[in-house]
């Protein structure tokens, strides 16, 4: 399987640019600086269960990138929400989602298969009453996560099973929802 540090390919594919990929991957060997991001969002209370986040800008290689976004997240109607938006565990699964399928359209391009579909479906139980402090004994989280990855294009089996294995490998998003992470908090009372 081609991964980014034998990158031959050359033209477009699955809307991938795979010469500017081969020139971000030789800049980033050059100068592994180059390779460094910060990502940063802001989220504000907009009443009831209604949060807005704001995204302004992110760094890469030392240089602030400016970005104009934000995104609204809500709770359903049950959970003393509005149901306007997606809940927090809709944005988490689908961040996930969207992560690896980054992984899959690239890792594909590069090995020079041409998908026709590509889809992810993701899905997790929490019990409540760990959320809602009811049972110290119940966990405020999910035990596990579940996904299925819907493929088609004009790669082998085999082939699809080892892109697979490489996007667990290499996505961002998998990692940091697998493996327990530093989450550093600090509170500021105003």
């Amino acid at each position: 399987m081609t991964t980014t540090t034998n990158l031959k390919a050359a033209g477009t594919l699955n809307g991938i640019d795979l010469d500017y990929l081969g020139q971000t991957v030789e800049a980033i060997k050059q100068d592994p600086a180059k390779a460094m991001t910060n990502f940063r969002v802001k989220s504000t209370w907009q009443g009831q269960t209604l949060s807005e986040t704001k995204v302004e800008s992110y760094m890469i290689g030392g240089e602030e990138v400016k970005r104009e976004f934000k995104f609204r997240v809500d709770e359903p109607l049950e959970l003393c929400g509005t149901n306007t938006n997606p809940n927090p565990q809709e944005y988490l699964m689908g961040a996930l989602n969207a992560c690896m399928m980054v992984g899959y359209v690239a890792a594909c391009a590069l090995n020079g298969i041409k998908l026709e579909k590509l889809s992810i479906e993701t899905k997790g139980d929490i019990d409540l009453r760990g959320f809602l402090a009811i049972d110290q004994n119940v966990i405020p989280g999910y035990d596990q996560i579940s996904y299925t990855v819907h493929i088609k294009g004009d790669g082998t089996p085999e082939q699809f099973e080892q892109i697979h294995n490489f996007v667990k490998k290499t996505s961002p998003n998998y990692y940091n929802i697998a493996n327990a992470i530093a989450l550093n908090s600090q509170l500021v009372v105003e």
